[in-house]
């Protein structure tokens, strides 16, 4: 049985498996689908303390990792597919093998929120995306017209990443300003390949027939207008959604599926812990 457990690898899971670790619980880490979380499809972080020229996403997961197991931590690969809080010990099912465990600290972190368009999903991978980092390079967006989609730091990072690919990135966000923080925002918009599309959103994407990414239609919020952009990828950078659906109608959460702390980092079930965004 174990002392601790810990679902998830991102910041939080890995600094919460150094400070177990280091305490002498030996926590189980469990990575989930995506080990290291978002973060390891960031080309660049720079507001990581400690990296006053920036760090790549990847490199400061795997250096974190390492850290934890320095004091003990055992990171696995694995999935919870189900949890048993009703009796003591906890007991979760991890790819299908039982797990039974005193406490769990849950850092499951976020996915990416999606437009919610049938054209979006037909297109998925084939030229929709939702990480520039990931497929940015990949032969099918080079000197073609790109479409981010977003107006947050993310987005803007997206956008200024595939400058390095694209012929020309459009920005379309549906505000008339951007949501980012004033660095990332004023480094967008000094950027000659990044156009902006203020007000704006998609609303259909092309060519399902086709099977690729053809084109978008763009619709502005303000003026109900609606006309075609041709490019060859779609980065989807509008948010995140909390990856808590295993725990729904268990441990409390707010109407948008982020669990409710309650003194600190404990949720409303004993033994069992929150951490991250």
């Amino acid at each position: 049985m174990e002392k601790v457990v810990i679902i998830g690898t991102g910041c939080a899971g890995l600094t919460a498996a150094l400070y177990t670790a280091r305490a002498n619980l030996k926590p189980l880490v469990l990575t989930g689908t995506m080990p290291g979380g978002l973060l390891t499809t960031t080309s660049i972080v720079e507001n990581f303390p400690g990296f006053p020229e920036g760090v790549d996403g990847y490199d400061l997961m795997t250096r974190m990792q390492k850290q934890a197991e320095r004091f003990g931590a055992r990171v696995q690969f694995g999935t919870v597919e189900s949890l048993d809080f009703s009796r003591r010990p906890i007991q979760l099912s991890v790819d299908g093998d039982p797990v039974e465990t005193e406490s769990l600290i849950i850092a499951t972190g976020a996915g990416h929120r999606r437009l919610g368009l049938e054209s979006e999903t037909l297109l998925e991978k084939k030229g929709v995306t939702y990480c520039a980092t990931c497929d940015g390079a990949l032969p099918m967006f080079k000197n073609r017209p790109l479409v981010v989609v977003g107006g947050g730091d993310s987005a803007c990072e997206e956008a200024t990443y595939l400058t390095r690919f694209g012929s020309v990135v459009h920005l379309i966000h549906r505000r008339d300003s951007l949501r980012a923080s004033q660095i990332m925002a004023e480094r967008t918009l000094a950027n000659p390949k990044i156009k902006p599309m203020w007000d704006s959103v998609v609303t259909e994407v092309f060519d399902v027939k086709k099977d690729k990414v053809s084109g978008v239609r763009v619709k502005n919020v303000k003026t109900s207008q609606e006309f075609t952009l041709d490019c060859a990828g779609v980065f989807v950078a509008i948010g995140h959604v909390p990856n808590t659906q295993l725990f729904k109608g268990v441990i409390n959460m707010d109407e948008n599926g982020y669990i409710i702390p309650v003194e600190g980092s404990r949720t409303n079930i004993p033994g069992v812990f929150v951490a991250g965004d």
